[in-house]
């Protein structure tokens, strides 16, 4: 049973963010209910693709939900989701969603239908904006201090981080509206941006700080663990490896694992800095790459990988995405967040549950994506309160849909 079991979440969203929220809280036990316009919403097509044409985007970021698919330019689908999204119950009347839309899907429309209505609004800046991951994050100059080092051009991330801490604090705000309600009985209002959640993720490293008070600009360190001691190196078989000397502990490990302590102590003597404090190894991470560079040129990935482990080294082997899958048992079901699942028009492959843990409860096993309009019949019934005869004439309508008709295909 999930921690969770018993609440009802109602998500209407598209990207990241807000999709991500919502299956987290159905990996802890919600139960959450995704909308989507008839023939799919703007992630339904989104890459990587299945051989199939499926999105496996779309299916790892709606696990375990349930599926209402609606016409929601028709004023009868506007008020059917109005009902899902109001619908009575202690632990009803919640709902995400980055689809600003003013008139019917508002806070203010919605709190009229339940007074103690929670909204979670994720926008992308607080001028209401629209944002995503790849436009706030060059608009902060993360891009020009990412890539190898004396590299000219900004350097993108693969990894939309903003949208992913965006989407974690989604999920955080809904939980402290939700607490405020059962002490206060009051609904809430909640807005986000995603520009803000990185501009204030900025200023808790330090680096608005870096900015204003220090001349000189942060610049690019390549795969250096900026502040400390990280790098790469490759080895005499082709493999990459990164090792890090962020803490004492790892960096004494490092200097013995490599047999590199002599060499270390001529480099404090010649430069007058203490390797023990890691603001010098990063002064000095050029002189300690170069030391090091030719042990590990000199040496096979196997001539060292044991010993660095029984040592408790903090270190990694490069891989493509491909490669970790098939040789990384974290990403297997050795790891029990992992389970083989068979996912209609996907394939078979390992998915994650919750990462989280709790000790009084267990963690649900994964649950497959729905299918498009996969549960509208039952919402209507168990959720939105219709009768049979309510559901079939939305259906001979048009304004709901499941199986090939929510997807826009002819019977």
């Amino acid at each position: 049973m999930g921690i969770l079991k018993g609440m009802r979440v109602v998500e209407g969203s598209a990207f990241v963010a807000v999709p991500l929220a919502g299956m987290t809280l159905a990996q802890m036990g919600a139960e959450v209910i995704r909308f989507d316009r008839i023939g799919g919403g703007l992630d339904a097509g989104r890459l990587p693709l299945a051989p199939s044409g499926q999105s496996l985007f779309w299916a790892g970021l709606n696990k375990g939900k349930k599926s209402l698919a609606v016409d929601m330019k028709s004023q009868e689908g506007r008020e059917l989701i109005t009902r899902v999204v109001t619908a009575q119950g202690e632990d009803a009347g919640l709902f995400l969603t980055n689809l600003r839309v003013r008139g019917w899907m508002d806070y203010e429309t919605l709190s009229q239908h339940r007074e103690d209505m929670i909204m979670v609004t994720l926008s992308g800046d607080r001028h209401g904006r629209p944002q995503v991951d790849y436009t706030v994050n060059p608009a902060l100059g993360i891009p020009e201090i990412t890539g190898p080092e004396g590299f000219d051009g900004p350097v993108a991330n693969a990894l939309p981080a903003w949208d992913l801490i965006a989407g974690n604090l989604v999920v955080s705000s809904l939980l402290a509206a939700e607490r405020h309600r059962l002490r206060h009985g009051k609904g809430q209002n909640v807005d986000l941006a995603l520009k803000d959640v990185a501009a204030a993720t900025l200023g808790h490293l330090g680096m608005i700080g870096d900015a204003v008070v220090n001349p000189a600009p942060r610049t690019k360190s390549g795969n250096a663990l900026y502040g400390a001691y990280g790098q790469d190196f490759l080895c005499a078989d082709g493999q990459r490896v990164m090792v890090i000397g962020l803490t004492d502990r790892q960096w004494r490990g490092l200097v013995k694992a490599t047999d590199s302590a002599e060499a270390m102590t001529l480099l404090e003597k010649r430069s007058g800095k203490s390797l023990r404090d890691e603001g010098n190894r990063w002064a000095l991470r050029h002189d300690i790459t170069e030391i090091l560079a030719p042990w590990f040129a000199a040496r096979a990935l196997s001539e060292f990988a044991e010993d660095f482990d029984n040592n408790g080294l903090t270190w990694s082997v490069f891989r493509t995405v491909k490669e970790a899958v098939a040789q990384d048992p974290d990403l297997s079901t050795e790891n029990p967040i992992f389970e083989m699942l068979d996912q209609p028009g996907l394939g078979r492959f390992p998915v994650p549950a919750s990462p989280a843990e709790f000790s009084e409860v267990l963690r649900d096993a994964p649950g497959r994506a729905p299918s498009l309009g996969e549960h509208t019949e039952e919402i209507l019934a168990d959720v939105a309160g219709l009768d049979f005869t309510e559901i079939a004439k939305l259906f001979d309508k048009g304004v709901v849909a499941t199986g090939d008709a929510a997807l826009g295909k002819a019977a």
